[in-house]
């Protein structure tokens, strides 16, 4: 199996939509007032947003995007307004990561791990 896709949760479809699009995401898909469906700038991976009345609960998503020019990223995206609540940090499960929410609250994870991301030290080998 693969990972086709994952679906955000959205309660303001046209203000996550604009979130996502100043971010750099390529929109493949807009099926407005409900849905929408972006393409990852590197790589195949989509993910979408669905306009829901409320979210389900308060620890909901991480989704995590891949930067392997993490800080540059960073600095791009608060030039442009995103407001960052974890600047990039070396973490102790040896991932560099950044925070942000979007609209509705999902939180977004910058991150770079390099052969960490598959292959950390503690890594159980089969």
């Amino acid at each position: 199996m693969n990972l086709n896709q994952i679906t955000l949760p959205s309660i303001d479809f046209e203000a996550s939509v604009a979130f996502y699009r100043r971010m750099g995401f390529i929109q493949i898909v807009h099926a407005p007032p409900r849905y929408v469906r972006f393409e990852c700038p590197e790589g195949d991976a989509t993910f979408s947003i669905h306009l829901v009345e409320k979210l389900a609960s308060e620890n909901g998503v991480v989704v995590y995007f891949e930067c392997n020019d993490l800080d540059v990223k960073v600095q791009q995206l608060q030039s442009n307004g995103f407001v960052f609540s974890k600047l990039p940090t070396d973490c102790s499960w040896l991932w560099r990561e950044a925070r942000l929410m979007d609209p509705s609250g999902n939180a977004i994870c910058l991150y770079w791990a390099g052969e960490n991301r598959k292959n950390p030290p503690w890594k159980i080998v089969p």
